[in-house]
C-alpha cells in the first residue's frame, strides 16, 4: 500500500468507527416502551411475529417502540428491558 491509500483507508475507518459510537449513544438515550406502538409501527419482534412494522393493532400491550428515556410513562406505556446484541 502506498501512503495515499493508507491515508484514505485510515480516514474511512475513522468515519465508520465514529458512526458506530454515535449509534450506541443514541441507543443508550432510549428505552423500550410497551403499549404505545401504533399498528404497523412497532420496533421489533414479539411472540406473535418476527419483526418491526408487523403490529396488527394500536397500543397492544406486547408491542413496543424505542422512545427517549423518561417519555414512556408520559405516553401511557410501560418500560421494558432492552436486550443488547453481543
Amino acid at each position: 500500500m502506498n501512503l495515499k491509500t493508507m491515508a484514505i483507508a485510515s480516514a474511512v475507518g475513522s468515519l465508520l468507527a465514529l458512526g458506530t459510537v454515535t449509534a450506541s449513544a443514541d441507543d443508550a438515550a432510549k428505552e423500550k416502551c410497551f403499549g404505545v406502538a401504533e399498528a404497523g409501527k412497532n420496533d421489533c419482534a414479539t411472540a406473535k411475529h418476527s419483526c418491526a412494522g408487523q403490529a396488527k393493532t394500536d397500543k397492544s400491550a406486547d408491542e413496543w417502540k424505542h422512545v427517549p428515556k423518561g417519555e414512556c410513562e408520559k405516553m401511557g406505556g410501560k418500560v421494558g428491558e432492552t436486550k443488547k446484541a453481543m
